[in-house]
């Protein structure tokens, strides 16, 4: 049984992202399994679930940038920033769409965004949601996040449907909620679908209701995807038998003569995807300028 690699899994509406990694560890039987990137019970879309040695990766997944569609509600915020949440003010909607395109466009490149008060953002060491179910006043720190891109597909009153590439740690209900601030009237998420991270798209992501069948045995092979596959915005370069030996053993290589590919200025802690001459992925590599070597970062089983 194969027992290392990524699922991209269209999570349904509903559940919570540990639901459907729980539902995979059950048909693997115990073996060990994490996701890159919670999504909320509300949303639905692109799930990154790794399983066996590729939950070693899940910070580097993390890292790949996200695409959402989004619609957001105008007239009424909530406490949640969604439409799960309690309504806490409503306002007339006086929004052209000139307006509405001028408030979104504040919403691009690098902006201080406040996580919502139920999230998984931590306070003190604890998730703001279990504060905020308690009933205990919580205060997220704002922090900085970077959107690629906002683009405004429809709007008819009071729906706006928007397409947003962002990098990790971006919460859209916040945007959403912020947009209400500024247009004077309020505003929540009321469907939210990741769409793709990274290489994955939901196009080909397998339903989280096909699970069951899909993680046996003589099927699970064809879902399975290749653990390098979340590491594809990574250089590569190949270790020579010698080489990864040393590797292996956690020692730092030359290998000067290992061409990056593709190729890249060599800068202090450059992090590249290195692989054994049969080429099997031997893990993740780190150069060193200071001696010019190439050390183990992440070294996998073989």
């Amino acid at each position: 049984m194969i027992t290392s690699g990524i699922l991209n899994i269209n999570k349904e509406k509903g559940i919570t992202s540990h639901d459907v990694v729980e539902r995979v560890r059950r048909g693997l039987r115990g073996c060990k399994v994490g996701h890159a990137g919670t999504l909320d019970p509300l949303a639905t879309g692109v799930l990154v679930v790794l399983v066996g040695q590729a939950v070693r990766i899940s910070e580097y997944v993390m890292d790949l940038p996200k695409i959402y569609r989004a619609t957001i509600t105008l007239g009424a915020s909530t406490d949640t920033y969604d439409s799960e949440g309690a309504v806490t003010s409503t306002g007339p909607i006086d929004v052209t769409k000139r307006r509405l395109e001028a408030g979104l466009a504040e919403f691009a490149g690098d902006i201080q965004q406040t996580p919502p008060p139920y999230s998984a953002a931590k306070i003190d060491g604890t998730r703001a949601y279990r504060l905020a179910r308690k009933g205990t006043p919580i205060a997220p720190k704002p922090r900085t996040v970077h959107v690629y891109r906002l683009d405004l597909l429809r709007f008819a009153t009071p729906n706006v449907e928007i397409e947003i590439e962002c990098a990790k740690g971006t919460y859209i209900r916040s945007i959403a909620h912020d947009l209400g601030v500024a247009l004077s009237c309020g505003a929540h998420v009321s469907k939210l679908v990741r769409t793709r991270v990274g290489p994955f798209d939901v196009d080909t992501a397998l339903g989280s209701t096909d699970l069951p069948s899909a993680l046996q045995d003589d099927v699970l092979e064809s879902h399975l995807r290749p653990t390098d596959l979340g590491l594809a915005h990574l250089p590569s370069l190949t270790a020579g038998i010698e080489d990864e030996k040393d590797l292996r053993h956690g020692q730092a290589v030359e290998m000067n003569d290992r061409d990056l590919t593709p190729t890249v200025e060599l800068s202090d802690g450059l992090l590249a995807r290195g692989y054994a001459e049969d080429g099997r992925l031997l893990g993740i590599l780190r150069f060193e300028s200071g001696t010019g070597l190439w050390r183990p970062h992440k070294i996998f089983n073989q």
